[in-house]
């Protein structure tokens, strides 16, 4: 095999754009042979922009089961992630989810444990770990060359959304279509990232506020406590309500701070470590000495594209993924907490109650509230692939 034939199921903002960067020649390996889609304007769409070779289905199992491809993108609304991916698993074929990887971790953990019983590449659409930023500041968070982490701050607050947006599918911004707001739609990048580059918390305490900026039933905004395996604390702030927002991580060690802002790393070192300083100084104002300094960043960000391509040589050789699919689970574990700890409005432990989780889960679904006006559109995602996406 030289190339991989693929099929994308879902073909909205996302899904689209994959089609387009596949079907144009951009992403070596892969070659573009089926979509599905169950809205007819999308498959209208596929007719004009794909050419005549792309097979044109109305329902993902059709694709799955048409012989027609070899890998499968998965790009529908959330709930369906998981059972299209154990279903492709089921026809032989490999599988790239869209983030995030579904909404309650109990439904991704029967997708994990299909994905151990087949020899399949299985991928998850998680773009920004090609950002050399945030690959450095793993690096020097793993090596520990500044010492342990003693704080965490991460402010995201620059996803913003238009009522439009939320307008523009029925699914968008429910419990039972979407399963959640900033934090599974947006954020799922971000809370990936946090437990990528710092671990996964122990303990969350969160405040979401739904629809506190738009006429929706879900969570547009809100700001969580976590403590992290080792005492450090954080907090995560995010919104799809403020303009111009920011995009802010600092991640304080023992030894200094990184701090992530408008694509730049800074760091701060100290000449010595704060914790060797703060018990053998003789003044008691005095801060360690040390000096800031923007670090160099090298390396491409090839976001979607290089998760695609990734995607391709791991099918075809054997290389290395962006993400493997299993590590879905960690970033959606958080979530899962954010939104339950809000729910029962207290602290909540890491792994959670799955079950409560799910039976919280559950009444807001039930409690949905069908919209009466949707203006079926499809948002042109091209340049926002660095932060803002979904």
């Amino acid at each position: 095999m030289d190339k991989v034939r693929m099929g994308i199921i879902g073909i909205g903002n996302m899904g689209s754009a994959h089609a387009k960067s596949i079907a144009g020649g951009e992403i070596p390996g892969l070659v573009l042979t089926a979509v599905a889609d169950r809205k007819e304007s999308r498959r209208e769409w596929a007719v004009t922009e794909l050419g005549e070779a792309v097979k044109i289905y109305e329902e993902g199992e059709k694709l799955i089961a048409s012989g027609l491809c070899d890998a499968v993108l998965v790009a529908t609304p959330h709930y369906q992630h998981p059972d299209l991916v154990i279903s492709a698993f089921h026809h032989g074929l490999h599988a790239l989810c869209e983030k995030p990887a579904g909404v309650y971790t109990k439904q991704v953990r029967r997708m994990n444990e299909e994905a151990d019983k087949y020899n399949l590449v299985f991928a998850v659409m998680f773009n920004q770990r090609t950002n050399p930023v945030y690959r450095r500041m793993k690096e020097l968070v793993d090596n520990k060359s500044l010492g342990e982490i003693k704080r965490v701050n991460w402010i995201i607050t620059d996803w913003y959304r238009t009522q439009a947006y939320y307008d523009s599918g029925e699914w968008r911004a429910t419990w039972d279509g979407e399963g959640g707001g900033v934090l599974l739609n947006q954020c799922p990048h971000n809370l990936d990232l946090l437990q990528w580059i710092c671990g996964l918390p122990k303990e969350v305490q969160a405040f979401c506020h739904n629809g506190k900026w738009h006429n929706i039933e879900v969570e547009d905004d809100v700001t969580a406590y976590f403590t992290l395996e080792n005492g450090a604390t954080g907090v995560f702030i995010t919104t799809t309500g403020d303009a111009p927002g920011t995009n802010r991580l600092e991640i304080t060690l023992e030894k200094g701070k990184l701090v992530s802002e408008n694509d730049k790393l800074t760091i701060y070192e100290l000449e010595v470590s704060e914790r060797e300083y703060c018990f053998t100084a003789a003044e008691g104002f005095k801060k360690p000495e040390g000096a800031y300094r923007e670090e160099e960043i090298t390396g491409d960000n090839p976001q979607h594209k290089g998760v695609l391509k990734a995607f391709a040589e791991r099918i075809l050789s054997g290389a290395p993924l962006v993400a493997d699919g299993r590590e879905g689970i960690r970033g959606l574990m958080l979530s899962n907490a954010m939104h339950l700890s809000s729910w029962l409005k207290k602290p909540v432990t890491l792994p959670i109650d799955e079950d409560l989780f799910l039976e919280e889960l559950n009444k807001r679904r039930k409690a949905t509230v069908q919209k009466e006006k949707v203006k079926d559109i499809t948002f042109d995602t091209s340049g926002s692939y660095g932060n803002n996406n979904g």
